[in-house]
């Protein structure tokens, strides 16, 4: 390790020298203007190629800038535009036309702490444009990334308004860590994942959506090691990099967006009604030789009532959106200025996302060596929850498992209650009065602010230091009512109501430090030099308290609470501290090379595991700029790409490796008890990784293809080894097992029109393999719920993907007898648990997205695709809907109507038989293919002729329509094909039990730039 830090001190060292030679002895002067209609561009970046000496130009498009001299090569630069060089030669004036980019390749990307082209990256990096969404009503940037990046799966769990979404970049890496991408947002790395202490049935909050979408300037998601490994421990899940809108040199301008819209949910459950249901029921009843009217199961009187329930505690929600931002600035002061308003009424009733979001931005440079700046980001979220998914008294499972012929509401048109006389009739709950009467509001506030300072010693060489703080505060106000299930059944609360009311804060505190260095030699001999140092520090605090006996339903809060006697406090600190540094090597713009190294310190870990490195290399040859492929004329650019390096994943919760003692009660007495097993060896998750890929552009940007191979190994897997019960403990953390990735990435881009008429099209597509490689034992690991003849739904199994189903291999019905036929595995002439066996997993074998855009005389229209193909879906939900008569409580799929009735049917539905679960074991009869494709969005938009708009002083005025979630191609029975029940689950991903579907949302939108 103290050979790496001499060698890049060195490094800086000897880089530094040849500033100190350099002269500034020209001033250039000129103006940049569009090719496509004259006007001046605000904004482009401007540096002395090889240096980090630049200028931005203003409102006017003009620039000043002074070089070493007349060999020096003028580097312009902006994002959607092609990159120039210009040689300074003997001009002081130098006016240059830039024209729109149609090759990616020569787009500006970030790049971690730096900024680089893309056509000079030796990693693998996708950008993601902020045009690609920004008509569409996504709730939180990681929504953005759905379908629009090669190698990175984003899967939308429910319906739910700000709920939470899978994110996976190269496939699951960790069995117990966190799986999530490291998301940066403006140099701080902030919460991902739920932000609230309580799920809804296996459904979460997204951190992100207290972000407006709005503010994004440029996403780039970091996928190999020499793209992410400066983010050392925190970066084997992959990085997105964001960064949002700043100010620019130029007129200060004002941008207002409107959007208003409806959405429903995207397809409803296929349930039986009153007479089938009943029909069914009594045929079960028959079936298990007992007489169904003595159950009360009564043609003609039983289904006198036919409710929908789907129908009761579904609406269609309303969306809106209003944001006003504006941007300008001068030559040494830029401003950025926003505020949004988002409203989105959920499909389930009383159920309602509401955001405020504010930013400011601020960037001043005081004189030619010193500037600083500030970033301001606040949101106050309001999120009103219903429970979901498998609470028990969830308000949409509910309403699919009630019985039809049972209403809502008594004759006076009052809810029924547990209370109530006619409750007897319910054999759930009352759903409607599930989603109409508790209060579940969730309240949170975010701040993400920060301050920096930069400062040049010479020129090229620049010190910047950043103080950030990513600060979320969320207090959760609950209380269920005496004529809800809980309030008003539960033996333990009594029966008069039961609130609770908790609190959360989550706030990192991050220093960052980067000293960096350009400079060239001989011409040809280009070099780019970073060290940094960065403290990050982490403090989350919690508190609750639980109340229940209310005097009166009218008295929500806990001092109204007869009995407050649970509750509880937390505080927990971690920290990381960190070296890093890179260098990029280019010679002659086409040999390039890339080392990076990160040195990190985590509080997650014991002394003698605390530190480690996690250095990359990578390389690159620009085959287009040899002079033998100069007779490919058609080939603009080609480029193979190398690299290899560690990352690592310290993301499992602090503490893990102490042995930590809690509370016990025991026979009524309090004292302390061990209650985990210490490690003092425990260290992060490492992952070894390789890629290699190529970039190609030809005619003339036209087309564009990008392809990349990994193989991806992590070891020391931080996973909850189990051990016996006798000694006390049932598992201890520990650093077992291996988990691989191996995948291919390609990515399309093309011009198919570029006249009148511009056509474009965006493709990509990803497989990956996944694969636990080792465990500890080869007995295998069960996840999951718990099912009806065999152990779990799901399984960790070496030479298995994680999300492996387990259960029972269902072999069709017996023509017969009408049961179930089972394979036996071990052959022992009996169905039991031994005979589980692998029987599908989530994995898909294939996923992408397809973008084609058309523009025409201001008119534009797109439209998205998105799909899976070869991932299976466990649909949980027909455990109950097709639950072959176990009981008589819960309503039915019409797929039951193709049961086995009578000797001869053939059928996949076994018979259904009062109280037999025989037919009912978890087996493969409710794994189904999950492979979709689905029109996500299309939107339409015209730009009023600018003829128009000037005269009243306006810009641009653009009025759009946008449909979200229109149709969805799959073989799954189930509504949706892309939910999954236990939201980010890596073990028990693929299962829809009651979940929520997605909703499909129309809107119309006006948006206005003067």
């Amino acid at each position: 390790m103290r050979k790496f830090y001499s060698l890049i001190c060195w490094s800086v060292l000897l880089a530094i020298l040849p500033g100190w030679l350099l002269a500034q002895g020209v001033r250039i002067t000129g103006r940049v203007t569009s090719t496509q209609d004259g006007q001046p561009i605000p904004g482009v970046n401007i540096v002395v190629k090889g240096t980090t000496n630049g200028v931005s130009t203003d409102a006017n498009g003009n620039y000043t800038i002074n070089v070493p001299d007349n060999s020096a090569i003028l580097l312009l630069t902006s994002i959607g535009l092609v990159t120039q060089e210009v040689t300074v030669g003997n001009r002081t004036v130098i006016n240059v036309q830039m024209q729109e980019s149609i090759n990616e390749l020569a787009q500006v990307v970030v790049t971690g702490y730096n900024t680089t082209q893309k056509k000079d990256i030796t990693g693998s990096i996708a950008s993601v444009s902020p045009e690609k969404f920004k008509d569409i009503p996504i709730a939180s940037f990681d929504q953005a990334l759905q379908g629009q990046a090669a190698g990175v799966q984003v899967s939308q769990s429910s319906g739910t308004p700000g709920g939470g979404l899978m994110v996976r970049i190269r496939g699951n890496t960790s069995i117990s860590a966190s799986n999530r991408p490291l998301f940066i947002v403006d140099g701080v790395p902030v919460e991902d994942g739920a932000l609230t202490g309580r799920d809804f049935g296996g459904q979460t909050d997204n951190a992100f959506s207290m972000f407006n979408a709005n503010d994004i300037e440029s996403m780039e998601v970091l996928k190999d090691a020499s793209a992410k490994a400066i983010y050392g421990s925190r970066a084997a899940n992959g990085v997105v990099v964001i960064t949002t809108k700043r100010g620019k040199a130029q007129k200060t301008s004002f941008t207002i967006d409107v959007q208003r819209g409806l959405s429903e949910i995207i397809r409803r459950p296929d349930l039986m009604n009153s007479s089938e249901l009943l029909e069914l029921q009594r045929e079960a009843v028959v079936n298990a030789g007992q007489d169904p009217d003595k159950f009360g199961l009564i043609k003609g009187v039983t289904d006198g009532q036919n409710t929908d329930w789907i129908n009761s505690v579904l609406r269609r929600g309303v969306f809106q959106q209003y944001q006003l931002s504006t941007r300008g600035g001068n030559d040494r002061t830029q401003f950025y200025i926003s505020g949004s308003y988002r409203d989105e009424e959920g499909v389930q009733l009383n159920s309602q996302f509401t955001r405020y979001t504010g930013q400011i931005k601020l960037d001043h440079k005081a004189t030619s060596q010193l500037s600083f700046g500030t970033n301001i980001t606040i949101s106050h979220v309001k999120n009103k929850r219903v429970k979901g998914d498998n609470f028990l008294d969830g308000v949409y499972s509910g309403a699919i498992k009630s019985l039809p012929y049972y209403s809502p509401y008594n004759e006076q048109g009052r809810l029924y209650g547990p209370n109530d006389p006619e409750y007897a009739g319910f054999p759930n709950f009352n759903p409607v009065a599930q989603a109409l009467l508790p209060r579940f509001n969730t309240y949170t506030d975010k701040l993400l602010a920060g301050v920096y300072a930069e400062y040049e010693f010479i020129q090229n060489l620049r010190f910047r230091s950043k103080l950030s703080i990513d600060y979320n505060n969320v207090i959760e106000d609950q209380y269920e009512s005496s004529q809800t299930a809980i309030g008003g059944y539960l033996e333990n609360v009594g029966g008069q109501g039961y609130g609770v009311f908790s609190t959360i804060t989550l706030a990192t505190l991050i220093n960052t430090n980067t000293l960096t260095y350009n400079f060239q030699t001989a011409e040809k001999h280009h070099f780019n030099t970073l060290l940094g140092f960065e403290v990050l520090q982490r403090t989350e605090r919690g508190g609750n308290v639980q109340g229940r006996l209310f005097a009166s339903d009218d008295f929500t809060y806990i001092n109204s609470a007869g009995i407050v006697d649970q509750g509880g406090s937390g505080v927990a600190n971690s920290g990381l501290l960190s070296t890093f540094g890179e260098l990029r090597y280019d010679y002659n713009d086409r040999y390039l090379a890339t080392l990076t190294a990160r040195y990190d310190g985590s509080s997650r870990f014991g002394q003698s595991r605390r530190f480690g490195v996690f250095p990359s290399a990578s390389v690159a040859w620009r085959l287009s700029g040899e002079p033998f492929m100069e007779q490919f004329r058609f080939l603009n650019e080609l480029k193979l790409r190398a690299s290899y390096g560690f990352t690592g994943n310290e993301r499992i919760g602090d503490f893990q490796f102490l042995g930590t003692w809690a509370s016990n009660t025991y026979s009524g007495a309090t004292g302390v008890g061990p209650a985990a097993l210490a490690n003092p060896t425990l260290q992060w998750e490492r992952t070894r990784e390789a890629n290699i890929g190529f970039d190609a552009s030809f005619f003339n940007g036209r087309f564009s293809v990008t392809v990349d191979a990994y193989d991806n190994l992590t070891d020391k897997l931080l996973f909850a080894q189990p051990i016996p019960q006798t000694t006390g403990f049932g598992a201890v953390q520990g650093n077992i097992g291996k988990v691989s990735n191996r995948g291919v990435e390609l990515t399309i881009s093309t011009v198919n029109t570029n006249s009148a008429v511009r056509w474009t099209t965006d493709l990509n597509l990803s497989h990956n393999e996944n694969k636990v490689v080792e465990l500890a034992s080869k007995e295998p690991v069960f996840r999951g719920y718990q099912g009806n003849g065999v152990s779990n739904t799901n399984v960790i199994l070496p030479g298995q993907p994680l999300g492996t189903f387990w259960g029972l291999k269902f072999l069709g019905v017996d023509p017969a007898t009408g049961n179930a036929i089972y394979d036996d595995k071990n052959g022992d002439g009996r169905i039991s648990p031994d005979d589980g066996q692998v029987i599908g997993n989530a994995q898909p074998k294939l996923y992408g997205g397809l973008t084609n855009k058309v523009s025409w005389k201001g008119i534009d229209l797109s439209v998205f695709f998105q799909g899976s193909y070869g991932n299976s879906v466990l649909n949980f939900t027909n455990v109950t809907l097709l639950n072959t008569g176990t009981d008589l409580q819960n309503n039915q799929s019409r797929q039951a109507l193709k049961r086995w009735r009578k000797e001869g049917d053939i059928t996949s539905v076994p018979k259904y038989v009062y109280q037999d679960t025989y037919n009912n074991y978890l087996s493969s009869r409710f794994l189904e293919d999950g492979s979709f494709i689905r029109l996500k969005n299309v939107t339409l938009g015209y730009n009023l002729p600018k003829k128009w708009v000037n005269k009243a002083k306006i810009t641009n005025t653009r009025i759009f329509a946008s449909a979200t979630n229109i149709w969805t191609l799959t073989r799954y029975s189930g509504p949706d094909p892309e939910v999954s029940t236990l939201d980010g689950s890596t073990t028990a991903q693929g299962i829809d039990f009651f979940t929520l579907p997605q909703v499909k949302t129309v809107i119309v939108g006006l948006s206005l730039i003067f």
